[in-house]
């Protein structure tokens, strides 16, 4: 299993929006922008609805890559980092999930999900297996 630096922790906990990709029954990508955390060695991504997408590819095909974009600049380019790995899905748990990340993507003191009873939802968990891109995390 790859482990992800510290500086690859820090740009995916700061705030940046990952751009997770699956792969259609077709073959083909799907990107969804997801809101991620790094839990011990895992991205974990919460999701209300069962049924979307990414969710049905994932269960087909277990393979996945997220991109992130980071802030700085190396020989002229902007840092970014993808993390390639293979994606598990656990039910429950996804309003806490959520709850905890808004207060990052989209400010302290956000009450999010914005209903009053959502459902369970389910967790992604992405176990990484090779990091790669422009950055300290390579």
């Amino acid at each position: 299993m790859t482990v992800l630096n510290a500086a690859a922790r820090e740009l995916i906990s700061s705030g940046a929006l990952g751009h997770l990709v699956t792969l259609n029954p077709d073959g083909s990508p799907q990107v969804a922008v997801v809101w991620l955390a790094v839990e011990d060695d895992e991205l974990l991504a919460g999701h209300l609805d069962g049924g979307q997408t990414k969710l049905r590819n994932i269960r087909r095909d277990p393979r996945v890559a997220v991109s992130f974009e980071g802030s700085g600049v190396s020989h002229g380019l902007r840092h970014y980092l993808v993390v390639h790995g293979m994606a598990t899905i656990t039910e429950g748990g996804a309003p806490e999930l959520l709850h905890r990340l808004a207060q990052t993507y989209i400010g302290p003191g956000t009450d999010f999900p914005p209903m009053p009873e959502p459902p369970p939802g389910f967790i992604t968990h992405i176990h990484p297996t090779r990091v790669t891109g422009v950055g300290p995390w390579t």
